[in-house]
């Protein structure tokens, strides 16, 4: 193996598929990246064996084919440093990668390729197109819901739901829940629910932008297929079963409010400073035109603040988590927010005035 390659090439493709590999690694060959060269195409190979990506670049001279597993940060790391619109010439030498560019050289270790291991190829049962700016849209207004290293393993992830004309994410970590909805030009003869791994939900959204250009979905058994441009993604899928959002979303509650999100967020935020730390816990005082957010800690110090809002409604007060209200104002895109309860002891449904594509529960605190 032996080809050039501008560093600009080079280094995108290989900057996201070093992502998805892990520093600690079980297997050392792991922490290495798979470069395969074939006519003018080097396709780079990174795996974590639970999420696998593929990078496509074209190199501008290929002296011979070939391949070879290398570090990836060390290679990632070289080529940044290297000057913008250097020629990098990669080949092997006496069984060790030799990088030169300029006057410098670089020799890096390598591995067998055939250590390297494969995603097994599972037969797709269906494959879907979408806009690119559709799917990366469900997953921002969700992911920050799912669960990290919950003991419930199937929260640890995201469930994404596709049916005729719709597809959907849903996360929730038990405390609160986001979900997402958009509508698709898409006929299916059945729904499908899959549960994608919280990583493979991360590197999923960093090859998606916002456009409309297709992404092209493989929904397997066991994996799920993504192809994007130069990329192609797979993840494998948690095993197990998503709770039922529907009965979560609350229903029937009679008292609205109308907030700037903005100022809203920024009240919760300060309040937030003299919060318990461990609990984080807030409570809203809702009166007519007004709530008022107010927080202690066991060294006896207090904030509270009052915000103007669209309320008309007897008054009540419930506790929060702060942390899940600012993540859901963060999270929303318009001007306003409109927050739905019922009573002291039920959950709140946030979402835009008139209800848009998504929609937020927090779960309430005893304070």
């Amino acid at each position: 193996m032996k080809f050039t390659i501008s560093r600009e090439a080079l280094l995108r493709p290989l900057t996201l598929v070093a992502g998805v590999v892990e520093r600690r690694q079980t297997l050392p060959v792991l922490s290495n990246v798979l470069i395969q060269v074939e006519g003018d195409q080097v396709a780079l190979t990174g795996t974590d064996l639970e999420v696998e990506l593929i990078g496509r670049t074209v190199a501008s001279h290929v002296e011979t084919s070939g391949s070879a597993t290398v570090p990836a940060r060390k290679l990632m790391d070289i080529c940044k440093s290297l000057p913008d619109q250097a020629e990098i010439q990669l080949g092997m030498e006496d069984g060790r990668a030799v990088l030169r560019s300029g006057r410098s050289r670089f020799t890096l270790s390598t591995l067998p390729v055939a250590e390297f291991p494969n995603i097994e190829d599972t037969e797709g049962s269906q494959e879907l197109s979408l806009p690119r700016g559709t799917l990366k849209h469900l997953i921002e207004a969700t992911s920050f819901a799912m669960a990290q290293q919950d003991v419930r393993y199937y929260l640890n992830g995201m469930l994404l739901e596709i049916k005729s004309n719709l597809v959907r994410t849903v996360a929730t970590d038990g405390h609160r829940l986001a979900m997402c909805s958009r509508p698709i030009d898409v006929a299916l003869e059945q729904s499908y629910k899959i549960i994608v791994p919280r990583k493979g939900i991360l590197e999923l959204s960093r090859l998606l932008d916002d456009s409309d250009e297709p992404v092209s979905l493989t929904l397997g058994a066991a994996h799920v297929r993504a192809h994007t441009g130069d990329f192609t993604f797979t993840s494998k899928l948690i095993d197990g079963k998503f709770p039922d959002y529907e009965r979560v979303v609350p229903r029937g509650g009679d008292k609205v409010l109308i907030a700037e999100r903005a100022q809203l967020r920024q009240v919760l935020s300060r309040t937030a400073i003299l919060s318990n730390e461990k609990y984080r816990g807030v409570r809203l005082h809702l009166e007519e035109g007004n709530l008022k957010v107010m927080a202690n800690n066991p060294e006896q110090e207090e904030a509270e603040e009052n915000v103007s809002v669209e309320y008309s409604g007897p008054a009540m007060e419930m506790g929060f988590n702060v942390g899940y209200l600012v993540d859901v104002l963060a999270t929303l895109n318009e001007d306003r927010v409109q927050m739905t309860l019922a009573d002291p002891n039920s959950s709140a449904l946030l979402e835009e005035p008139g209800g848009g594509d998504a929609l937020y529960v927090v779960m309430p605190m005893r304070l």
